[in-house]
């Protein structure tokens, strides 16, 4: 491949190191997988450039932004790449494939390493995101695991993961569990941008000719949208059914959602979002209860009142083939007893 470049998306493999060369909240929005920050100019320096373009002109943001971008450029050679050789090959990029990843890859030429620029930079590989989404989306022979609220079907999800099954987590890309109460303690969701390139990552792994598990989800995930291709894929999928007992499930979401105790303000505060579809008074009851720490009635009632009514309802009106499902029971939602569903799973074929 020549020095000269620029490479194009297929060649990422090709290099030793990706650079992304944008601002660290550009990265941290989303990157190309792998790649590291070295900004060519900070959130802040960028502010600065931006401000004296629109004030002053395009000459005078150059010339500003010029001694910026050098003074991190040599920073980055005296730290980040000191001890690198000479036979070292980075590709860089920034979100066009402009002034920002050309200025590095120029310097780095003129160090002595085959540097190149990506064609079209950060803007490309999103297209490319895009593009892998909607290509593969429609080939996935899917099967939607199904199941009211506490049938453990993230647990079985990575039980079918253990025993060789193909599996899309789609709660685990977007960090969340998908209902009123799924955020995570501690832990951010990704932006829609993070989510949709990990997600083209993992449906770039997929055997296309085997299954593919994947939980019955709505088209959103917390503060997450699903793509239309894959909501469209999933919506005409072969759907299975975790059969679970009402004790088997509060056991289990009582384990599941235990860290909910530890913030009961919190909780009584998301379950104002449900007053328009309960009375006063439940609401009321259900906020005591979350103050307290009272879970298990909270669960229960949350489960028999709020979830299950909906929960047959939603899936018939979701999934095209819900009416010939296929079920599987469940004694039992301890880890033995998920094995066993998901044994019982792979086993519908």
């Amino acid at each position: 491949m020549s020095s000269r470049g620029p490479a194009q998306i297929a060649d990422l493999h090709r290099f030793d190191c990706i650079i992304d060369a944008r601002s660290p909240s550009e990265y941290a929005l989303d990157h190309i997988p792998g790649a590291i920050n070295c900004p060519s100019l900070d959130d802040e320096e960028r502010r600065i450039v931006g401000t004296i373009y629109k004030q002053q002109g395009a000459f005078e943001a150059r010339r500003v932004g010029g001694a910026m971008v050098a003074a991190n450029l040599a920073r980055h050679l005296r730290e980040r790449f000191a001890d690198m050789p000479a036979s070292w090959r980075p590709l860089v990029y920034c979100w066009r494939g402009g002034l920002r990843s050309g200025s590095m890859v120029n310097w780095w030429r003129l160090v002595g390493w085959d540097a190149q620029q990506l064609a079209g930079g950060y803007k490309r590989w999103r297209q490319h995101v895009i593009a892998q989404i909607d290509a593969i989306a429609p080939q996935l022979d899917l099967r939607v695991v199904c199941g009211p609220t506490g049938s453990a079907k993230t647990r079985v999800l990575q039980a079918l993961a253990a025993q060789g099954e193909q599996v899309l987590d789609l709660e685990g890309l977007a960090c969340h569990k998908g209902s009123l109460l799924g955020a995570l303690p501690g832990v951010e969701q990704p932006s829609q941008k993070a989510f949709e390139t990990q997600l083209a990552v993992q449906l770039e792994r997929f055997d296309l000719g085997r299954p593919v598990h994947v939980e019955a989800e709505s088209r959103r995930i917390g503060r997450i949208a699903l793509p239309t291709a894959l909501i469209e894929r999933m919506r005409a999928a072969v759907c299975l059914e975790i059969e679970a007992g009402a004790a088997a499930r509060l056991d289990y979401l009582l384990e599941d959602y235990a860290y909910l105790g530890d913030e009961p303000e919190q909780l009584a505060s998301r379950l104002e979002m449900l007053r328009e579809l309960h009375s006063r008074e439940t609401i009321a009851r259900w906020q005591d209860w979350a103050r307290t720490r009272a879970l298990r009635p909270l669960f229960d009632e949350l489960s028999r009142l709020h979830y299950d009514p909906a929960y047959g309802r939603s899936q018939a009106a979701h999934f095209r083939r819900w009416a010939e499902r296929r079920t599987v029971a469940a004694d039992t939602l301890d880890a033995a007893g998920i094995e066993r569903v998901a044994q019982a799973l792979r086993a519908l074929g």
